[in-house]
C-alpha cells in the first residue's frame, strides 16, 4: 500500500497574510450613537378598579380565622387558662366517644398534678373546652401537648381510623380576674346551651358540671346531691371525679365575689 499525495492548487485555503474576517473601519466624524434613556410611563386604570375595598382578596375556606402559628405568650402559674381545642372528628359528644376523653383528662391529672391540672372540660361536637392550670409556660404546652396527643391516638383507636385528628393548635386565653374566671366558669360548665338550644337539661353531663360544687340551686355536686340530674353512664363516681381540685386563689374562692353558678346561666362570649 503507498499513501498517495493530493495536491490542492495554490492560492486557496492556509494562513496567508490578510485573509479572515476584514475589519470594519469607522467614518472619521461621525459621533457614536447613545442608547435611548427609559422613561416609566404612567397608566391610568378606570376607576373603581383595584385598590383597598371591602371585600377585595383572597376568600377564607373558614368560618374563623385559625390559630396562628407564632410562640406562645409566657404563663403565670396564678393564672388559669381557658383552652379551645377543634377536631376534625365529629361527634366527640356521644356516649360511645366521650369516656374516652374523660379517661384522658384522668390520665392527664395523674400524670403530674403539681405542675399541670385539668379543672374543668366541656365536650362538644367537634371541639372541647378546658380551664386548665399550670406551673409555667413549659409545663402548660408540655401538659396540653400530652392530652392531645392521649386523645387523638385513643379516640383514632377506637374509630378504626387513622391520619389528622386535631383541625388546628389550641387556642388558650390567661384568666387574670376573678370576674374573667366566672364568666369563664359559665361558658365551659354551660357551653352545651349554646351548640344545643334545644336541650333542657339543667346540668351537662358531657362536662365536669357534675362534679362542680358552686351550683347556687344546690347544696353541693349535683352527681351526689342531685343524682336524678345526672345519667350514670355519662357521670361515673366509682374513684371521684376526673378533674382536679384547683391550686389557684382565683380558681378556688376568687370568683365567688362574683356570685355563685345558676343550673340554669347562659354561657356569655369566651373573649
Amino acid at each position: 500500500m503507498r499513501q498517495l499525495s493530493l495536491k490542492l492548487p495554490k492560492g486557496r485555503g492556509g494562513r496567508r497574510r490578510g485573509a479572515g474576517r476584514k475589519r470594519v473601519k469607522k467614518r472619521p466624524g461621525v459621533p457614536r450613537r447613545r442608547r435611548a434613556e427609559m422613561r416609566q410611563l404612567s397608566l391610568k386604570l378606570p376607576k373603581g378598579r383595584g385598590g383597598r375595598r371591602r371585600g377585595a382578596g383572597r376568600k377564607r375556606v373558614k368560618k374563623r380565622p385559625s390559630v396562628p402559628h407564632r410562640r406562645r405568650a409566657e404563663h403565670s402559674g396564678a393564672h388559669p387558662v381557658l383552652v379551645t381545642h377543634r377536631a376534625l372528628v365529629r361527634p366527640l359528644r356521644s356516649q360511645y366517644v366521650f369516656p374516652t376523653l374523660r379517661l384522658a383528662v384522668e390520665a392527664a391529672n395523674r400524670r403530674a398534678p403539681d405542675v399541670f391540672r385539668i379543672i374543668h372540660y366541656s365536650v362538644q361536637a367537634d371541639h372541647v373546652h378546658l380551664i386548665v392550670e399550670a406551673r409555667d409556660t413549659r409545663t402548660l404546652i408540655s401538659g396540653l401537648r400530652g392530652f392531645s396527643i392521649r386523645v387523638a391516638r385513643n379516640v383514632n383507636r377506637l374509630l378504626f381510623r387513622k391520619g389528622k385528628f386535631w383541625d388546628e393548635r389550641w387556642h388558650g386565653r390567661a384568666l387574670t380576674t376573678p370576674r374573667a374566671v366566672r364568666h369563664a366558669l359559665a361558658y365551659v360548665l354551660t357551653n352545651f346551651r349554646k351548640h344545643e338550644p334545644r336541650d333542657r337539661a339543667a346540668v351537662d353531663p358531657f362536662s365536669s358540671a357534675p362534679y362542680f360544687e358552686h351550683f347556687a340551686e344546690l347544696s353541693g355536686a349535683p352527681i351526689r346531691s342531685a343524682p336524678h340530674l345526672v345519667p350514670r353512664v355519662l357521670a361515673l363516681d366509682a374513684d371521684g371525679p376526673p378533674t382536679a381540685s384547683p391550686g389557684t386563689w382565683l380558681l378556688r374562692t376568687g370568683w365567688l365575689r362574683h356570685g355563685r353558678l345558676s343550673l340554669f346561666e347562659k354561657p356569655r362570649s369566651a373573649c
